[in-house]
């Protein structure tokens, strides 16, 4: 005959206690503060935040999933060409510091970026991904604002820190809505040699008529124009050869 010991009831709630506590922490994890995490029950159609420090559960079924997105200043830099007044061409080279500020209405802008398994620190997540983003959204706001502005630019008085404030301000207008702000940014031109050659001829002419010597400056403009221009090259063996 068997004997059934009596069952220990505080045990087994103290039993049922762990395992229900093992089930919860595998069946959930938590919203970093270095990061913007997104839920989704239906494919990105709408996004949940969820906050820093509290627990995300796990997603059931293929529509149901969670990304997460940068929380920290990241960098960027666009390259175009385009025209100052009097369809003067330049190159510009434009960098920028960025932050996303709003990640659901940026999500709904760079849609790819809202994709099963989309953590910021996973391949499907990476600073290539980023970088499309920011042509996407970014890079082409700057274009448009820039073409815009500089129509109206003379490029002989252009004066770069003036433009950047006002370049800043106005595209910062337009990304508000698409959940993303610029810190600050640096906007450079770069201009033909033609270009820069009539730009210092331009400016000596002003600085030699201010001091009563147009004659002078136009004679100095003359002689620098017929001068030759000479290339040193170096060859592989050491020799030097000069080429005008």
């Amino acid at each position: 005959m068997r004997i059934i010991a009596p069952i220990n009831i505080s045990r087994m709630k103290k039993l049922l206690g762990i395992a229900l506590a093992a089930v919860v922490a595998q069946a959930c994890d938590y919203a970093h503060s270095n990061v913007q995490t997104l839920i989704t029950d239906d494919c990105g159609v709408n996004w949940k935040i969820i906050k820093p420090g509290e627990s995300v559960p796990k997603r059931i079924g293929v529509c149901a999933y969670k990304i997460t997105i940068p929380d920290y200043p990241m960098q960027g830099e666009s390259r175009f060409r385009t025209a100052f007044k009097d369809r003067v061409l330049a190159n510009i080279e434009v960098t920028y510091d960025y932050s996303i500020t709003q990640p659901i209405a940026f999500i709904n802008e760079a849609k790819y970026l809202g994709k099963p398994n989309a953590s910021s620190d996973d391949a499907s997540n990476s600073f290539s991904v980023y970088e499309t983003a920011e042509n996407s959204v970014i890079d082409k706001r700057i274009k448009e604002v820039s073409r815009d502005l500089l129509i109206h630019e003379d490029i002989v008085d252009f004066s770069q820190a003036d433009f950047e404030e006002k370049l800043l301000t106005d595209v910062n207008k337009l990304l508000e809505a698409k959940g993303v702000r610029l810190n600050f940014l640096s906007f450079v031109p770069i201009p033909e040699e033609q270009t820069r050659l009539a730009i210092d001829v331009v400016t000596a002419a002003k600085i030699y008529n201010s001091k009563g010597l147009t004659e002078v400056g136009k004679a100095v403009s003359s002689a620098r124009a017929g001068a030759s221009k000479i290339q040193i090259v170096v060859q592989k063996d050491g020799t030097v050869t000069a080429e005008e």
